[in-house]
C-alpha cells in the first residue's frame, strides 16, 4: 500500500513544487509506482509535469467536490513517468465549496482510499498556507515532508508548522507525523546556512534528511520545459541530489519495515 506524503511548508518559495516533481520522477527511476497530486491552485506542479493546466477538462477540484472519479481526472507525466492529479485556478473555489460539504477535511483521503494499493508513493503538493486544501492533504497523509531553506525566518515558520501538524495529528489524523525535513537551495559557503543546518540537526535528529538540495540552475529551468531535472539534464547537481533523496527515502522505508516486523 502506498505511503502518502504531503510536501508542505506555510512559507512560500522554499521548493515544495520543485521537490514534488523531482522526487516523484526520481522515485519512478528507482522502479516505484508514483502518483503526484497537485493541490495548489497555481497549478505549477501540473505545468512542471508537462500537463497544460489551461486545457484540463477535469482536475483535482472536480474530484474533491464529487463531480468525477479519480480515473476521469488522472493524467500521465510523459517525462516524469508518474501519474498526476492536476490542478488549475478552479481549485481556488474549493476553499468555499468544501466548507459546505460533509466530512470536508477528509475528501481527499476518502477519494484515495480505493487506489492506494496501486502505488508505492503518493506525493501531495500543498499550497503555502494552512488552508482547507492543506488540511485535506494532512488528513490524507501518513507523513509530512518539509522542504525549507536554512535561514532565520524559515526557522520561525517551521515551529508554527510543527505545532499545526501536532494539532491535526491529535484531533483528526493520529497517523500523521513528520517524515523528514529537507534542506533546499543549499549553499554551504554561507555561514548562516551552516548554523541553521546545525540547529536543525540538533532539534530534529534523524528526521533531517542527510541529502541536501543545492542551488542549481537546471532545477529552475526544467519546469519551463514541462519536465523534471532528471529528464532535462540527468547529470545536473539538482537531478542527482533528488535521485539521492529518493534512494534515502526508500532506505528509510525499508528500515522502518524491518523494525516493525521485528516488534
Amino acid at each position: 500500500m502506498a505511503k502518502v506524503f504531503a510536501i508542505a511548508n506555510q512559507k512560500g518559495g522554499v521548493g515544495k513544487t520543485t521537490t514534488c516533481i523531482n522526487l516523484a520522477a526520481s522515485l519512478v527511476a528507482t522502479k516505484r509506482r508514483v502518483l503526484l497530486i497537485d493541490l495548489d491552485p497555481q497549478g505549477n506542479a501540473t505545468m512542471g509535469s508537462g500537463v497544460d493546466k489551461h486545457a484540463l477538462e477535469r482536475s483535482v477540484y472536480d474530484l474533491l467536490i464529487g463531480e468525477c472519479d479519480l480515473g476521469e481526472a488522472m493524467h500521465f507525466s510523459e517525462h516524469g513517468g508518474y501519474q498526476l492529479l492536476p490542478a488549475n485556478r478552479d481549485l481556488t473555489a474549493a476553499e468555499v465549496v468544501l466548507l459546505e460539504m460533509q466530512m470536508k477535511e477528509s475528501r481527499l483521503r476518502n477519494a484515495l482510499a480505493p487506489i492506494r494499493e496501486n502505488y508505492d508513493y503518493i506525493l501531495i503538493d500543498c499550497p503555502p498556507s494552512l488552508s482547507m486544501l492543506t488540511l485535506n492533504a494532512l488528513v490524507a497523509a501518513d507523513g509530512v515532508i518539509i522542504p525549507m531553506q536554512c535561514e532565520y525566518f524559515a526557522l520561525e515558520g517551521l515551529s508554527d508548522l510543527v505545532d499545526n501538524i501536532k494539532r491535526i495529528g491529535a484531533k483528526i489524523n493520529p497517523e500523521l507525523k513528520i517524515e523528514g525535513l529537507l534542506r533546499t537551495m543549499y549553499d554551504p559557503r554561507l555561514s548562516l546556512i551552516n548554523d541553521v543546518s546545525a540547529q536543525l540537526k540538533e532539534h530534529f535528529g534523524e528526521q533531517l534528511y542527510d541529502t541536501v538540495i543545492p542551488r542549481n540552475i537546471r532545477l529552475a529551468e526544467a519546469p519551463s520545459f514541462g519536465m523534471p531535472a532528471l529528464a532535462y539534464d540527468k547529470q545536473s547537481r539538482g537531478a542527482l541530489a533528488y535521485l539521492e533523496l529518493a534512494n534515502e527515502m526508500v532506505r528509510r522505508q525499508r528500515r522502518k519495515a524491518r523494525t516493525a516486523a521485528a516488534v
